[in-house]
């Protein structure tokens, strides 16, 4: 870390920490997820949580936990639960943006079908405050776990707030950078914040380290989300886990889309103009697009926004006293702004 002495780990390293605390949490929320009655709402439930995945929101709390003194071991229910919303959303997203595909395996109203994946995003929502009511670390006031439900419902009403917009964003004829930054911290940065917030005050941090914490991954989340949009378009599609382009044929205004709209010649903007919001656009419109789009340099532009917005996240962390956990957060950040899919 530039200034403070402490080198970053190695991709390899902050994988192998990510599968270890994502076995620790995902053990904790299968075993919130075992009722069996009826047993297919339990079973669609669990349907998302197993296909696995990074887990980057709770090790951002565990590590914010311990980043301000706090034993890391306190931080995973809350780590979990804050999971859990994670995965609400998704289910929900996915019966709104009609995907058959995430992680690489039918979603969960393609599986048990749109009304019990609502019942199961609902289930795995209420679950959150069971956790953090039923969990509360020792040592933890009454007064900081109701800190936490607040942190996480702000986080909540904001997420829906960001949603709501993407989803008007498609049928918009103009929607500015600033609208797009707006719109993607409140759909995902809000939820990092949150998470970094969540494991602060398990932490007995100072309201300065949480407040720091919390801009921190605010700026993390908006940076990881512009390079979710790009892979979108550029990931093997095998190993993004699911379709290629259909942000494209959802006609979503992504920071990608908003700066080729504007830069591009007229050629390339015709040729995203054939496949944006075309559901039915072939794979070879939706190729054709995303080379125009590599054309207009608009990818190019979204990778250089999302390290302003990495570089801006390490700034909000140097206000955290140098620590192991602290180089864990800012390798956390480097990983997801350079992963692959």
């Amino acid at each position: 870390m530039s200034g403070t002495g402490i080198g970053l780990k190695s991709g390899h390293d902050i994988r192998e920490e990510l599968a270890e605390n994502a076995a620790k949490v995902d053990a904790f929320m299968l075993g919130e997820l075992r009722g069996d009655r009826p047993a297919a709402l339990y079973e669609a439930s669990r349907h998302l949580i197993e296909a696995g995945g990074k887990r980057l929101r709770p090790y951002m709390t565990v590590k914010a936990c311990e980043a301000v003194g706090g034993d890391p071991v306190d931080a995973v229910p809350y780590a979990a639960a804050l999971e859990l919303l994670h995965n609400f959303t998704l289910v929900h997203d996915d019966v709104m943006d009609h995907d058959d595909l995430r992680r690489g395996r039918p979603t969960v109203h393609v599986m048990f079908g749109v009304p019990m994946a609502i019942l199961a995003g609902d289930l795995l929502f209420a679950k959150v405050y069971d956790i953090m009511a039923r969990h509360a670390p020792r040592g933890v006031s009454p007064a900081d776990v109701v800190r936490s439900f607040d942190s996480t419902t702000q986080a909540t009403l904001t997420l829906c707030q960001g949603q709501a917009l993407d989803m008007e964003f498609s049928d918009a004829n103009e929607v500015s950078e600033d609208d797009y930054v707006f719109m993607v911290g409140a759909k995902t940065g809000a939820l990092f914040r949150a998470c970094a917030q969540v494991g602060a005050i398990v932490g007995g941090g100072s309201v300065e380290h949480v407040e720091a914490l919390g801009r921190f991954a605010w700026d993390a989340g908006i940076a990881f989300q512009i390079v979710d949009d790009v892979l979108g378009l550029t990931a093997d599609e095998d190993a993004l886990g699911k379709p290629v382009g259909s942000d494209i044929r959802e006609g979503k205004k992504t920071l990608v889309v908003i700066y080729a709209l504007k830069h591009s010649e007229k050629q390339h903007r015709e040729a995203l103009l054939r496949a944006l919001g075309v559901e039915d656009a072939d794979d070879d419109t939706i190729v054709k697009a995303v080379e125009a789009l590599r054309a207009s340099g608009s990818i190019q532009h979204a990778k250089d926004t999302a390290k302003r917005y990495m570089d801006s996240a390490y700034v909000m962390l140097e206000r955290l006293p140098d620590s192991d956990a602290k180089r864990d957060l800012r390798a956390l950040v480097d990983y997801f702004v350079k992963r692959e899919y």
